[in-house]
């Protein structure tokens, strides 16, 4: 127990600078949005564990901000219906970081890629594992609770980058209250 504790300890302290990394490849997720995203209707986010909680806010966050149609999904669920939605038409991000389910990540990463799915893959540096001709997003690796608010970033840069080139205005998303109403 301490020496988990200690190793999220860690990651905290690590983070600001983890975070620097990942803002630092912000013109590398304009120019995705770009080339590859910005003339797309659909986007799947998929993930698993930790990541499935980052995919869905990815996906929100590119609907309220870019207003493209976006899914989060886990991917341990996508022979329940989404692989139908899969191939070369099809933009898919996954989330594929080094943690405990990293091998089942890459089972749905062959499943997407044997519909001849293009994905985009937000993997850790130094992940050599991942095929070179993949589109990757590439962020620093840290406590596997913790890497959520890595991979998070680069989603919402998109989501950014998408709705200035969608010409929306990203202060004033419409139909977005700013605050919850209880009845």
């Amino acid at each position: 127990m301490a020496e988990r504790r200690n190793e999220i300890i860690d990651g905290l302290h690590a983070l600001p600078q983890h975070i620097k990394e990942v803002l630092a490849i912000d013109q590398e997720l304009q120019r995705l949005a770009k080339d590859v995203l910005h003339k797309e209707k659909s986007l799947l986010i998929m993930g698993r564990g930790f990541q499935n909680a980052t995919c869905l806010e990815g996906a929100l966050k590119i609907k309220e901000v870019s207003y493209m149609h976006s899914e989060g999904i886990l991917a341990g669920e996508l022979k329940h219906g989404p692989l139908a939605l899969v191939d070369e038409n099809m933009p898919v991000i996954l989330i594929m970081t080094r943690d405990s389910l990293y091998p089942k990540v890459r089972s749905a990463l062959e499943q997407v890629t044997a519909r001849k799915g293009q994905p985009i893959i937000i993997c850790n540096k130094g992940d050599d594992a991942i095929n070179l001709d993949s589109k990757t997003i590439r962020v620093p690796q840290t406590v596997d609770c913790l890497q959520g608010i890595l991979t998070i970033i680069p989603l919402q840069l998109l989501s950014y980058h998408l709705a200035c080139l969608a010409g929306v205005d990203v202060d004033f998303p419409r139909n977005l209250a700013k605050s919850v109403t209880v009845e």
